[in-house]
């Protein structure tokens, strides 16, 4: 029997019972009264015995270990959100991840690719840019142009003024807020990988360079909203007005950026333009007006 409160055991028999044998490689068979896997098989493929299994889904065992609690977890293939999860029902702290993820996922890429109308870039946890769309550079200009160093929006937001040509970072209004929640939203990444190297490296340099950035970085602000309504000066089409929105896909912990226009507006004409422009490679970046 488990025990009333027994959310360990409960979530390892959920996520067991939604697990099938195709689902880890293990051949079927045909008489099967458990929905899922069966206890000995995630033990099997956890490593542990089905002893210890049991007890741990009846509440008899309450402190696994967190080498048995991360083999549970890849056993059972959990996400991210999943995994952080487990570990807390189990009495342990979620696992830091040592470093930010730089890859892009696939499903993003299916849809940057998709929104080639559209200037999207994605942006790593730390703000490097990953990928963008030919109307990115279209809008904002170039960020091949720019050596890697130069393509992290927190480098371009706290060294160069806007409005001089750099295709991170070309808002001329708002800029205080914004900076103030891109400074938030890179605190909470330093929260979420501590031993991240090359992120250290990123804050101490900003930190030494830029005396905005150290006042920023030790306010206690924390949930300013990126993205919002921007009013830029292209040299092409003049001023713009658009919706900057800022989307986040926690597993891969990747912001999607994208710069659109209200339908039926004079804005969305100019970014056609530009659109046309790209294909004949004659736009050019942001100046300021």
């Amino acid at each position: 029997m488990s025990r009333p409160e027994n959310s360990l055991g409960n979530t390892l028999r959920a996520w067991r019972a939604r697990i099938t044998t195709e689902d880890v490689g293990l051949p079927a068979t045909r008489r099967r009264r458990t929905v899922g896997l069966r206890r000995e098989e995630l033990a099997l493929l956890a490593g542990i015995s089905t002893d210890y299994l049991l007890r741990l889904e009846q509440g008899r065992a309450l402190r696994p270990s967190r080498d048995v609690v991360a083999s549970l977890a890849r056993a059972l293939r959990l996400s991210t959100n999943e995994t952080c999860h487990l570990h807390l029902v189990a009495g342990l702290l979620p696992p830091t991840p040592k470093n930010i993820p730089h890859q892009m996922p696939p499903g993003v890429q299916r849809l940057v690719s998709r929104w080639g109308n559209i200037p999207v870039g994605v942006f790593s946890a730390s703000w490097t840019l990953l990928t963008w769309t030919s109307m990115w550079a279209a809008l904002l200009g170039d960020p091949s142009l720019r050596p890697p160093e130069e393509r992290n929006l927190v480098r371009a937001a706290f060294k160069e003024p806007p409005g001089t040509g750099h295709p991170l970072f070309p808002m001329e209004q708002s800029v205080t807020e914004f900076k103030a929640a891109l400074v938030a939203d890179l605190r909470i990444t330093r929260g979420a990988y501590p031993h991240d190297e090359e992120l250290r490296i990123l804050i101490d340099e900003t930190m030494s360079n830029s005396e905005e950035f150290r006042g920023m970085w030790s306010a206690p602000a924390l949930g300013s909203r990126l993205g919002g309504h921007k009013r830029l000066t292209h040299p092409l089409v003049g001023e713009i007005s658009l919706d900057n929105d800022v989307l986040k896909v926690p597993d891969h912990d990747v912001r999607i950026v994208t710069y659109t226009a209200e339908p039926g507006t004079s804005d969305e004409e100019k970014l056609e333009y530009l659109r046309v422009a790209a294909a004949t490679r004659t736009a050019l970046p942001l100046s300021s007006g």
